[in-house]
């Protein structure tokens, strides 16, 4: 795997860490009305779907081997031009639900590195 493959994926795994720290303890009703708890999450997806984006071009057979990356790289582009939408309970879920798979195929990508 190249080093700047290795450097997305470690910009990943940097991101779902802190997005696993702020929202530790936290429930949907403090994300709702925690400001800078939702403005640190959508910030850490958007490092995420941007890291991804640049892995996709960088090295697209590692880009592969993460689940679902197109629709992550779609959710930052989201986050980041449609921010008048973004729908909280949508991005409560994926913190919720979705975070588990990601963290585990980095972590098992980079211990390959």
């Amino acid at each position: 795997m190249r080093l700047e493959a290795r450097k997305y994926l470690y910009d990943i795994q940097r991101a779902v860490t802190l997005l696993t720290e702020f929202t530790f303890g936290k429930e949907f009703a403090d994300y709702g009305r925690e400001a800078m708890l939702r403005a640190a999450v959508e910030r850490e997806f958007e490092i995420i779907g941007e890291a991804l984006s640049q892995l996709v071009r960088s090295d697209p057979e590692v880009a592969t081997r993460i689940s679902e990356h197109r629709r992550i790289i779609a959710f930052r582009n989201i986050l980041i031009h449609a921010y008048a939408d973004v729908d909280d309970g949508l991005v409560w879920d994926v913190v919720e639900t979705k975070l588990p798979v990601p963290r585990r195929e980095i972590e098992d990508l980079l211990r390959e590195g």
